[in-house]
């Protein structure tokens, strides 16, 4: 078992509830992945989200500068949402962290988004959210799973790539990737089919009723892998604002509110 955090990158609150700087938010961010090193954590991972309230719009990124001042934690994608984004991009961003981890630390949790802020802001059409992240996970695994450093792959929703070097690649030849999921019975079964582990971020409702869908995993299964099974995400948030249980309740309560709003 391994025990390990998550975050959005939480803007925080001022005392009169409004949102405070987005890019203290990131700050605060990078400050507590390199506190979960030292206290210990086995992994955190970092998801992305472009709104105000959540700001960790780069995953990448922060794992990759987060790389470089840690020591031993696991750090990922909690999760990227690929259906939006460019599969060689994210393998390109993730394998550069791997490098500057010094290798074994780095991986992707490949997510479709239980919010839909960037199908408006990247310019991609909601109608067709599954057969995006269809696609492109697909031509993720192929640039992971391929023998050398140039892909061939083609498509209907990307241009099609011809034997062209996809680089770095990772120190250990490829990279963990999960499934990210909120519950969708499709995505255990795509997961199952694929080989691939799966990453359950429970946004609301009770742990057990996931029971189910996890049996829809382990359907198929790489040779001799030690296969990823069940990784559960618990939102949540802690803290004290006020001098008693009521008070302090007031202060929390916009804090965990507003999230859960923007997860629909």
């Amino acid at each position: 078992m391994e025990i390990g955090a998550y975050s959005f990158g939480d803007t925080q609150r001022n005392a009169d509830g409004s949102l405070r700087s987005t890019g203290e938010s990131i700050q605060n961010l990078f400050a507590a992945i390199k506190h979960a090193d030292e206290a210990g954590l086995d992994y955190f991972g970092v998801g992305e989200h472009h709104t105000t309230s959540m700001p960790a719009s780069s995953p990448g990124t922060l794992i990759a500068a987060a790389a470089a001042t840690t020591d031993r934690i696991k750090l990922g994608s909690a999760a990227s949402i690929i259906s939006t984004d460019d599969p060689v991009r994210v393998f390109q961003q993730f394998a550069t962290a791997d490098a500057i981890s010094g290798g074994g630390r780095i991986e992707i949790t490949a997510g479709r988004g239980s919010s839909v802020e960037t199908f408006p802001l990247f310019g991609y059409d909601l109608g067709e959210y599954d057969e995006l992240y269809a696609e492109k996970l697909d031509l993720l695994m192929a640039i992971n799973n391929a023998d050398t450093q140039n892909v061939t792959w083609s498509g209907t929703k990307r241009p099609a790539i011809a034997d062209l070097a996809v680089v770095p690649r990772p120190l250990g030849g490829r990279l963990p990737v999960w499934v990210a999921t909120g519950g969708n019975a499709s995505s255990s079964a795509r997961a199952g089919q694929m080989g691939l582990p799966v990453s359950y971020g429970i946004i609301g409702g009770e742990p057990h009723r996931f029971a189910p869908l996890a049996e829809l995993v382990p359907a198929r299964r790489g040779p001799g892998r030690a296969f990823g099974g069940l990784a559960q995400g618990l939102g949540g948030g802690a803290g004290s604002g006020g001098p008693d249980q009521e008070g302090s309740a007031r202060a929390l309560l916009p804090g965990l509110v507003q999230p859960q709003r923007g997860n629909g």
